[in-house]
């Protein structure tokens, strides 16, 4: 067992695979853990899941820095990115970045068909080519090497060009501060760096952005859920919550418990913790800071290695990654060093 930040986690030593699966607190396995015991014995009811899903709700808005009425419930980062990709005007120019995770670029790359065009450029150029473009579609920090988008560029081509911004921080969210009020579209899963069961995601609409369509209509999404399940006419809430999908429920009993403790952090704490593991990491193999909590290493070796140290890593566009959350430590450090020294 380990404490940190006042939580406790039962995660082996040697984990550095939080950017592929983030490993919850114990409270929160316990809760999801009694919530499924008691759906074995027949115990809930509908409502019941109400206020994990309002909690949750609340807590990705704080995290991203956004109003809690901007933000709609769903299941999956491509999901939720769908809807906005699905609403954008026939023949919308789009700029992603080259290798982004494809959950931001498959679901506008599928509207080909109504002559919407997706440009991919090196991630360093976004900023300058945003202008250029109607939509911008990127990784808030990309998932195969830690790497960051510019905020700024992307806010002041918003700003003095119309360009409508789409982040998908699934990978910032939990260990970078972020202030994302300007941005059109915030779209995250909770299921890494928010330690949350997978089966939740969130995406929140600025009140100036066009708003999707909500393509996943449904009662969960309408102003009195309980008064919606049946029959038309459609009575979908105003704002945000009108694209809500109906909520995957244990996994909003997880993501409330996870990202209500998160929510309450000092949050440039967790971002020192988790960066300073990282580039100290980076300094021990020669290697410059990079400031992300995502480490991305060019050996063809380093993955047999951290595996045979018993450090849990990943291998994408074959090169080897490790990533260090809260609940990593110096101890973590020394022993994926030592594995490649």
């Amino acid at each position: 067992m380990r404490k940190a930040f006042d939580a406790v986690f039962d995660v082996p030593d040697g984990y550095l695979n939080t950017a592929s699966i983030g490993i919850p607190p114990t409270e929160t396995s316990r809760k999801v853990a009694e919530a499924v015991e008691r759906w074995g014995r027949g115990q809930d009811r509908p409502g019941d899941f109400d206020e994990a899903v309002a909690t949750a709700r609340d807590a990705f808005a704080r995290l991203v820095g956004v109003p809690t009425d901007r933000v709609a419930v769903g299941a999956s980062a491509s999901q939720v990115i769908g809807l906005v990709a699905a609403s954008t005007p026939d023949g919308s120019r789009v700029l992603v970045a080259r290798d982004d995770f494809t959950s931001v670029l498959f679901p506008f790359a599928a509207q080909a068909g109504r002559g919407v065009t997706v440009t991919e450029v090196d991630l360093d150029e976004i900023g300058r080519r945003a202008a250029e473009f109607d939509v911008v579609a990127v990784s808030a920090v990309q998932s195969k090497d830690g790497r960051t988008a510019d905020f700024e560029a992307l806010q002041r081509a918003r700003n003095e060009h119309g360009t409508r911004v789409l982040l998908d921080v699934t990978q910032a969210a939990g260990w970078m501060p972020l202030s994302l009020d300007w941005a059109d579209w915030v779209a995250a899963a909770g299921y890494k760096w928010l330690m949350a069961p997978r089966g939740s995601a969130w995406l929140a609409v600025h009140p100036d952005a066009p708003r999707p369509v909500a393509h996943s209509a449904n009662w969960y999404a309408a102003e009195d859920p309980w008064e919606a399940t049946y029959g038309l006419p459609l009575r979908l809430a105003e704002g945000a919550r009108g694209l809500d999908l109906s909520p995957v429920w244990l996994a909003q009993v997880g993501a409330a418990a996870s990202m209500e403790w998160l929510a309450r952090l000092d949050r440039e704490e967790v971002a020192a913790h988790c960066r300073g593991l990282a580039d100290g990491f980076r300094a021990e193999l020669g290697l410059p800071p990079a400031g992300s909590a995502i480490v991305s290493l060019a050996r063809p070796d380093a993955v047999a290695a951290l595996t045979d140290a018993g450090v849990a890593c990943a291998s994408r566009g074959g090169q080897t990654r490790v990533s260090f959350h809260l609940y990593n430590t110096e101890d973590d450090v020394e022993r994926a060093v030592r594995a490649l020294l």
